[in-house]
């Protein structure tokens, strides 16, 4: 019998260790079941294109980040759009039916700044995280930051840093005109820091209802105001440069110089050609093997180049898929958190990095001259250089 009683409990010795060990081997990263990532996009209304660019973006490159599996650690990864139609209330609606419905470990968007602000609270209620892509108003990763939010696409001060690099130095007057909401006025905030610390002064700044069609009393006032440039920060279909061109502004002695945004906007920028700005992204100027795949993968997927937003989407996927593969796929926010703080991966511009105190992606931009080329009947803007993820790395302000 004693032989017996000691051989149970070296049978209960042995599988107490083996469970044991089973279980210790899951907390170091064995999670099962599908990895959810929700995406939120204006996939309908004024900024529809964006959010077709992020989403394409996105689904390929979880396809490029996984070699085409879909899957990361043995886990597969499932996404859902949802459309927030460009409206605040609806991107809460769409993202707490993600968060709750769903139980979706991971946010993406969104293609307004106005949008994810309002969406920003619900990463730290509900502790997940918040990939921010496209949106570029610096509150997100400023004033109104938390831990889990982490931005793949550019803030405003990575543009005004470009942008102010193009036209501002000492002496120079400069007018702005921008959207009236989070995005234009931390764009024109940001911008003019930058611009008067190369000895510029913005004597006038103008904003614009986002839905105008009519911009004719906004750019008289900045024409009365006669200053050497004229900066334009902009977002949506419904541009400007028609009544910039109609009114006359360059004949008047006032140069135009803005950010060159996604190709459908290129034909209204007839008359700038010669001008100086910068983009955030052109197909052709990174020279990298990411961007050499997306540009090929797309055109045989869609029929076209990839444009603006859609490398954001590729590398808001990508810095996700890279994660995971850290943490051999187990989605604890507070792992991903220690993870994602100061990592870098590879995208279509580049190697980006995660900073630290913000969680903001340093990233390249491109310096940019508007040009005529033959096979084209638009301008496109042709490189000056790369400015480097240390040239355009904006102000920590959280």
């Amino acid at each position: 019998m004693k032989t017996f009683k000691r051989l149970g409990v070296a049978l209960l010795a042995c599988s107490l260790i083996l469970s044991g060990c089973s279980s210790g081997e899951k907390a170091e990263g064995t999670e099962s079941g599908p990895i959810k990532i929700g995406v939120l996009a204006s996939l309908t209304g004024a900024l529809e294109s964006y959010g077709k660019q992020t989403t394409r973006g996105f689904e390929l490159g979880l396809e490029y980040a996984t070699d085409g599996t879909m899957e990361v650690a043995g886990r597969e990864i499932q996404f859902i759009f949802e459309d927030t139609e460009t409206k605040a209330e609806v991107a809460v609606q769409k993202a707490t039916k993600l968060l709750e419905d769903e139980g979706v470990d991971f946010l993406v968007g969104s293609s307004s700044s106005g949008d994810t602000l309002a969406v920003v609270p619900l990463a730290e209620e509900y502790k997940k995280i918040f990939v921010v892509e496209p949106a570029v108003a610096d509150s997100i990763t400023g004033s109104e930051f938390n831990q889990y939010i982490f931005r793949t696409g550019r803030n405003s001060s990575q543009d005004a840093v470009a942008g102010a690099a193009a036209i501002a130095k000492e002496g120079v007057t400069i007018a702005t005109l921008a959207p009236d909401y989070s995005f234009g006025h931390d764009g024109v905030a940001a911008f003019k820091e930058a611009a008067e610390k190369l000895g510029a002064k913005v004597i006038h700044e103008e904003y614009a209802d986002q839905a105008a069609t009519d911009f004719t009393s906004n750019i008289q006032k900045i024409i009365d105001q006669k200053p050497d440039y004229l900066y334009v920060i902009w977002a949506g279909a419904n541009t400007p440069w028609n009544q910039i061109s109609d009114m006359k502004v360059q004949e008047k002695g006032i140069q135009i110089s803005t950010g060159v945004a996604d190709i459908a906007t290129l034909p209204t920028l007839a008359p700038l050609v010669g001008m100086q700005g910068f983009t955030v992204y052109y197909h052709e100027l990174p020279d990298n093997e990411v961007n050499d795949w997306l540009v090929k993968e797309h055109k045989e997927r869609y029929g076209e180049v990839p444009d603006l937003f859609t490398p954001g989407g590729m590398s808001a996927a990508i810095a996700i898929v890279e994660a995971l593969k850290k943490t051999n796929g187990v989605t604890d926010t507070d792992l991903l958190i220690e993870t994602m703080e100061g990592m870098s991966f590879e995208s279509p511009k580049g190697k980006m990095t995660f900073r630290p105190e913000d969680h903001q992606a340093l990233q390249s931009l491109y310096a940019v001259t508007l040009e005529e080329k033959e096979g084209y009947d638009y301008p496109i803007p042709v490189l000056i250089r790369e400015l480097k993820p240390e040239e355009t790395e904006p102000p920590i302000r959280n």
